[in-house]
């Protein structure tokens, strides 16, 4: 058994040189597993997430989304173009186990902290980029940001319905994945050197995450040519999903529908030509007609009287919540999904990390560093010296 209040991640050091948020989210993972994590800044500036405010809001004069995105973390300013910083910083490296970054291929090189670079002054170390569109190819050069990963990767065709233009995931879904393939590259590296004695390099793109997401469509395409991407009706979910599978309007909100038997439905709801449809077939060749039918029904009353009917009968749905909500339900109370941090007598409701470890959530109350505020700690922690510079 492991001793109770050990993060399985304590006693790893990580330079975060990442910013805004795959990086940025990746570190602060590894730092809710219980590492510590130095985020590495320029100094006057610090991270572009501090500025770029999602919704516009700020707080303590950081945005509330680099707040929520770097919990648990210190912070030191470095100009990394100046030789003495840059000596200070790799007298960091040498002493770290991970470090993270998420610049445009060829700009650390430039620096001199790749990771060949970092590995020779550091023989051990884990070390882990995210770009935008991997370090070879056409694309390897363009702009690394989420929407942009998202329509090269085709993703935004999958939603809507056939009459919608292209439909982007409203969340940097990219950014997320990164951090979390990122999050896990460094853990194994870190398992095969607790083992080996080796280091080495966890590499992603927002791109490779993007295509992996769809490792159901590609895998299906790659193996029949004549698979095309056919959105269906305005009430369809899902492309390569049939009928009933979407989301319906009801009198008072929406109610989704997952896959199920027509005929099932058509007997609970009293739809006398749903339940004649038993040739599974006709889930695709009548999509729409089935959906049609379905939303008509269910405009007829409020969501909670449908659920009460399809719960019964064990039939596979759900309301769909507005954020107001999610926040107000029960089941969002349950499962304890938020934390709170304080800074500077600010404090700030955000988001746990979304793993328990031995029974346990893990939270924290350490907010997001102010720019550089451990820098003369860290200096004096960690003194250049020659052997390093």
């Amino acid at each position: 058994m492991a001793p109770e209040n050990i993060r399985p991640l304590e006693g790893i050091l990580v330079l975060d040189f990442s910013q805004f948020l795959a990086g940025p989210v990746a570190a602060m993972r590894l730092a809710d597993l219980g590492a510590r994590v130095i985020k590495v800044e320029r100094p006057g500036v610090g991270d572009i997430g501090r500025t770029l405010a999602f919704a516009g809001r700020t707080a303590d004069g950081d945005t509330i989304s680099f707040h929520a995105m770097n919990r648990n973390k210190e912070s030191i300013t470095a100009n990394l173009k100046s030789p003495d910083d840059l000596a200070y910083v790799k007298q960091l490296v040498a002493k770290a186990d991970v470090v993270i970054q998420n610049f445009r291929p060829g700009v650390m090189e430039r620096i001199g902290l790749d990771y060949e670079s970092v590995r020779a002054i550091n023989p051990g170390i884990v070390y882990a980029s995210a770009t935008g569109y991997g370090d070879a190819g056409p694309w390897k050069d363009r702009p690394g940001q989420d929407l942009l990963a998202q329509s090269i990767s085709g993703l935004p065709w999958l939603s809507g319905s056939h009459d919608d233009g292209p439909v982007p995931v409203g969340l940097s879904i990219a950014d997320h994945l990164v951090s979390c393939h990122i999050a896990q590259g460094v853990t194994a590296l870190l398992v095969r050197r607790f083992r080996t004695g080796v280091g080495g390099h966890a590499e992603t793109s927002l791109l490779e995450a993007m295509l992996d997401l769809q490792f159901e469509l590609l895998s299906t395409r790659l193996n029949d040519e004549t698979i095309t991407v056919k959105r269906g009706g305005e009430h369809s979910a899902h492309a390569f999903l049939a009928a009933p599978y979407g989301t319906y309007p009801t009198q008072d909100g929406y109610l989704a529908l997952a896959m199920n038997p027509i005929p099932v439905l058509g007997s609970l709801l009293g739809l006398p030509e749903l339940e004649a449809m038993t040739d599974p077939r006709q889930a695709w060749d009548l999509q729409e007609e089935i959906e049609a039918i379905l939303a008509a029904k269910f405009a007829t009353g409020p969501t909670q009287q449908w659920l009460d009917i399809l719960d019964a009968a064990d039939v596979w749905c759900a309301p769909v919540l507005t954020l107001d909500e999610l926040l107000e339900s029960d089941g969002f109370a349950a499962i304890r999904m938020t934390q709170q941090v304080e800074r500077n007598g600010t404090t700030l409701s955000t988001t746990r990390s979304p793993i328990r470890i031995d029974g346990q959530i893990l939270t924290s109350s350490k907010a997001a560093p102010m720019l550089g505020e451990d820098d003369e700690r860290v200096r004096t922690e960690f003194p250049v010296s020659e052997a390093v510079s």
